[in-house]
């Protein structure tokens, strides 16, 4: 009981906010770069610095989901893993500065799904972490005596 709260907690938790808040940022700087805030340089460059460690991340919990066998985790994961493999072999996953402009939307729908995916599995993370909570509570009071409770609570 204790592996499984402090893997969902501690590992997986911290996990999908980190991948959710750097899929967030491209946003971001995504629509910045529609609105004319932001050069394609400058847009390029702080995308490109979030995605190698981005991709890495995700096949991380990936695998992690994989040898605990947690099988529903799996299914959500591996078609962005899948997809994160194939545009790193081909060499496609780097935002090009000269070809900003033309795929700015493409790229934003792109982290959008993306984004959505995260924030399911960060909602069906917590909602494991929570039932981890809950069942481990359960057995803590289970072995505790409430016939001694409240026995000392009532005595005067």
């Amino acid at each position: 009981m204790g592996w499984n709260l402090f893997f969902w907690l501690v590992i997986c938790f911290p996990l999908n906010v980190a991948l959710l808040a750097s899929t967030f940022y491209q946003i971001l700087i995504l629509t910045d770069l529609e609105a004319d805030y932001v050069n394609p340089y400058e847009a390029s460059s702080r995308i490109n610095y979030f995605v190698v460690p981005e991709f890495i991340g995700q096949a991380a919990l990936c695998a992690l989901f994989l040898l605990t066998g947690h099988w529903f985790m799996i299914f959500l994961t591996v078609p962005i893993t899948a997809y994160h493999m194939t545009l790193y072999a081909k060499q496609q996953h780097l935002l090009d500065v000269t070809e900003m402009f033309r795929v700015v939307n493409a790229e934003k729908k792109y982290r959008i799904v993306k984004f959505a995916l995260y924030l399911l599995t960060l909602a069906v993370v917590v909602f494991r972490s929570s039932c981890r909570i809950i069942a481990a509570g359960i057995m803590l009071f289970h072995n505790f005596k409430f016939e001694d409770v409240r026995s000392t609570l009532f005595e005067f």
